[in-house]
């Protein structure tokens, strides 16, 4: 069902810089002890030597690893063993006569030095002011002191050492994770942190700011060490966020999600549970769109996942014009592909959810505008629905990297007022009004205030 409407006029290039870092050598790696911990990257089938350099240079890691032709490690030390050159000996998949390391070897690049242009660079991004708690010197790891103290400065150091929080109390530097005596939950009034070295009582506030560096206490997936006994859908209609929501889930129990289908531009980017049999039960649930009796009594639980379905509508469209990173251009919104896709799909979004309201055996309707406005407390009932314990401190590092690598980048979206004419929005309403209705008859909350037309 996924394909009802083919796009036309598809359209993507690979607009990349070629970087040139300094080579390092080969070094060696294990799955135990990773020599790069920083951040990591997959691409199976496009791997280069210059995409692995661009993505750590711009997260300001001063290295660049890889290994077995696709994987990409970041990181701010060096390895210290290293092995025979020959030894990595692995062609990049995406770029014939490169080597991109071997099996447990990395080719290492200093990509430290390397010049972005400001729109590629992270930057640093401020968090708030925020109460100091207590024990600073045990929530965080104290790092610099000095009269003149800078925001560059302090989050440099906090970058170097490879930590995703800068925190800047008055001439003192502190690098750390948000925890849970830390969670940067409650922000003050900024006032609070304006320090003036004359007036008391300045230690009891800090500056917070997020480093480009990514947290990585989450990154570690696996599949289940045993079958699951409980087969569990994440079900949603296209467009509704379940690539993401999939993101959340893996980060948060650090065990992958399946898929009824195969996407490999998602596999290629590090769902490994996508190449996984989705009947396989070695994922802790598994992705799917479908929504007829027979494919929803196969499985033992579903968390359902709903989505406005004017978003829903555009997010799809963009999907099948640009894939899941891109937008569809203007003239994919004005041929007539656009109102066929519409017609197509709008009844499809309310059968979807009556199905499964219908059909399914044990539900958790997750609605995806709460999930963005909550992202802990919804997080908290998945995670206990499908019946793992996580730890609080995973918990806080998913929310650190809660977009991961599929939010849309570039081009210009579009907004529901610009796409849908007034026979469009008629009948969406419709479907709307019947969905919310059947949900509070099951006593579900209905649908969210902002999208019912009342």
């Amino acid at each position: 069902m996924e394909d009802r409407v083919r796009c036309p006029h598809s359209e993507g290039a690979d607009l990349s810089p070629i970087l040139t870092g300094s080579y390092m050598g080969c070094f060696i790696d294990s799955v135990q002890d990773r020599t790069l911990k920083g951040a990591v990257f997959y691409d199976l089938r496009k791997m280069t030597v210059a995409n692995c350099q661009e993505a750590c240079a711009e997260r300001s890691y001063t290295y660049a690893g890889l290994q077995y032709g696709a994987e990409c490690y970041c990181g701010n030390r060096l390895p210290k063993r290293r092995s025979k050159a020959e030894e990595c000996n692995r062609e990049c998949r995406g770029e014939k006569g490169s080597v991109c390391g071997g099996l447990n070897r990395l080719s290492v690049y200093h990509v430290g030095g390397l010049s972005l242009s400001s729109a590629k660079r992270r930057t640093v991004t401020y968090r708030g002011c925020f109460r100091v708690p207590r024990n600073l010197t045990d929530t965080l790891a104290s790092s610099l002191t000095q009269p003149n103290l800078t925001v560059e400065t302090c989050s440099q150091l906090c970058s170097s050492k490879e930590f995703p929080l800068a925190v800047i109390r008055g001439p003192e530097c502190f690098c750390g994770y948000p925890t849970p005596k830390f969670s940067l939950h409650d922000a003050v009034d900024s006032s609070l942190c304006a320090w003036d070295p004359e007036t008391p009582g300045w230690g009891d506030y800090c500056v917070v700011y997020q480093t480009p560096i990514q947290d990585t206490r989450c990154i570690d997936r696996h599949f289940l060490p045993n079958k699951a006994k409980v087969f569990v859908a994440l079900s949603s209609f296209p467009g509704a966020g379940n690539t993401w929501a999939r993101h959340l889930i893996e980060h948060a129990t650090g065990f992958y999600t399946g898929s009824y289908y195969f996407d490999g531009a998602l596999y290629n980017k590090g769902f490994k549970g996508e190449k996984d049999h989705w009947r396989s039960r070695r994922t802790i649930c598994v992705k799917t769109h479908e929504s007829g009796k027979r494919e929803i009594e196969m499985f033992d639980a579903a968390i359902l996942l709903i989505r406005n379905p004017y978003r829903s509508l555009m997010a799809e469209f963009n999907r099948k014009c640009a894939g899941h990173l891109g937008y569809a251009t203007d003239r994919n919104w004005k041929s007539q592909e656009w109102p066929d896709f519409v017609n197509s799909y709008a009844s499809w979004w309310s059968s979807h959810v009556l199905d499964w309201l219908k059909y399914g055996k044990r539900l958790l309707v997750i609605h995806y505008e709460d999930l963005r406005r909550s992202l802990l407390p919804k997080l908290r009932e998945m995670v206990a629905f499908l019946n793992v314990s996580v730890t609080e401190e995973r918990l806080l590092c998913v929310e650190s990297n809660r977009e991961g690598s599929f939010r849309r980048l570039g081009g210009q979206p579009r907004e529901p007022e610009q796409a849908f004419t007034a026979e469009m929005k008629a009948l969406i309403d419709g479907y709307i009004r019947t969905v919310d209705q059947a949900l509070r008859e099951r006593n579900w909350t209905g649908l969210p205030s902002e999208y019912v037309p009342r």
